[in-house]
């Protein structure tokens, strides 16, 4: 599956704003944009009910005062947590948001969605699965369509089945054993690489297979400027404030 125009932006926020919100909230999302950025990146795991909704870690102790996993929990009691609090004094309250929350603000304000799918351990299939087919159906008639990434290629392989005609691309922490061959079977649009992988090889070798190069998390101006002579096509980034998006 290769894309005929690459209808996204160089620069994305990471979790909505970084470092500077609590990462994966709408309040997060809303100061990304406020600093001009077009394109977000965020996390999206399943509850044990079934609703896709926006969270970074498996488990809730780090970003809300909740405990255990996350996808173990029905909405209804997520939605209760405080997201904000972890943070700073001035998020205290500010909940998880669903999926489509999300999603239906990018809609209406015409920003574009980087979504990771993160799943619980052991949910990996049916994470992609559900998130491929909710992302269809919010993004039905809209011009241009999330681009869906993750580690796991049983979800990027449980989406593509579900909803072949959304874009995807594997996201890479180190360049494990078979990585090529797997990004081309799920017809990936996009390698997403830990920055410090890419070199000019390994950019030429993406590009000659008709994918396009991004990197996370890119915080320092010197490796942008790295990514940037390497001809990559996209740059996630916490530094939302020191970064101008083009």
């Amino acid at each position: 599956m290769a894309m005929q125009q690459w209808p996204y932006p160089r620069w994305i926020a990471h979790r909505g704003a970084g470092k500077l919100a609590p990462e994966n909230t709408m309040a997060a999302f809303r100061l990304g944009a406020a600093h001009g950025y077009r394109m977000f990146e965020c996390d999206v795991k399943l509850s044990a009910d079934g609703v896709p909704f926006l969270m970074h870690d498996a488990t809730l102790e780090r970003t809300t005062n909740g405990v255990g996993f996350g996808g173990d929990q029905p909405w209804d009691q997520l939605a209760r947590l405080d997201a904000g609090s972890w943070h700073s004094r001035g998020y205290v309250g500010e909940p998880l948001p669903t999926f489509e929350n999300l999603a239906r603000w990018c809609i209406a304000n015409g920003y574009l969605l980087d979504i990771e799918i993160k799943p619980t351990p052991g949910q990996e299939a049916a994470t992609g699965d559900v998130v491929a087919r909710w992302a269809a159906r919010i993004w039905a008639g809209v011009q241009v369509p999330p681009l869906l990434t993750s580690f796991r290629p049983e979800s990027l392989q449980a989406a593509m089945q579900a909803q072949p005609e959304l874009p995807r691309g594997l996201l890479l922490d180190t360049l494990w054993d078979g990585w090529f061959d797997i990004a081309q079977r799920l017809q990936c649009v996009a390698i997403v690489c830990n920055h410090a992988l890419w070199d000019g090889k390994l950019v030429a070798q993406v590009k000659d297979a008709g994918m396009r190069c991004l990197s996370y998390t890119v915080n320092d101006e010197w490796a942008a400027q790295r990514l940037i002579d390497l001809g990559t096509d996209g740059i996630v980034t916490d530094r939302v404030e020191l970064f101008a998006p083009d």
